[in-house]
């Protein structure tokens, strides 16, 4: 019998950072939680990351992962927007970093190829498949539904990449 392996996915952002919870055993994925962290938009700049950091902290410390995985942004906005998203996402990787959790990278692409099929399918079509996937998943807005198939992809990715590694 396989271990079960408890796993968040981020989908980093500094308006909203969305994340989701799944665990799995096997080829079994099992809904555990999801939500998005929304710092206010009148603070610093500093203010709003420490607000992200604590946010991921105590999902951390609530559901305890084994692991986390976190999206590679793909900007198409100005130098501005994505230095800021940037400093997002490292808060994303800090965060369960720090507390000792295996973090794994994914292109959005390949989040959206390993839940949909399709590395261009619309924000609508991930939420879907996260539901078809997980019927007892329930989670609000885009962001969380994201997080969600990140998870799923590491789930589905995490045993290759494991073996890579031994390899290396």
């Amino acid at each position: 019998m396989s271990l079960v392996t408890r796993i968040i996915g981020i989908d980093p952002g500094l308006r909203r950072c969305g994340w989701g919870i799944i665990e799995t055993q096997g080829n079994r994925l099992t809904f555990i939680g999801a939500g998005t962290l929304t710092p206010p938009t009148d603070g610093s700049l500093a203010e709003r990351l420490a607000i992200l950091f604590t946010g991921l902290g105590e999902v951390l410390d609530r559901f305890a992962p084994h692991e986390a995985a976190v999206e590679e942004t793909f900007v198409n906005a100005g130098m501005r927007s994505a230095l800021i998203l940037g400093q997002a996402r490292g808060v994303a990787l800090l965060t369960p970093a720090a507390r000792g959790l295996p973090v794994a990278e994914y292109a959005a692409n390949l989040v959206k190829k390993s839940v949909v099929g399709s590395g261009h399918a619309e924000k609508g079509q991930v939420a879907l498949m996260v539901k078809t996937l997980m019927p007892l998943a329930e989670f609000k807005g885009a962001d969380a539904a994201d997080a969600l198939a990140i998870a799923i992809c590491h789930a589905h990715h995490r045993v290759a990449n494991q073996r890579l590694k031994a390899l290396a």
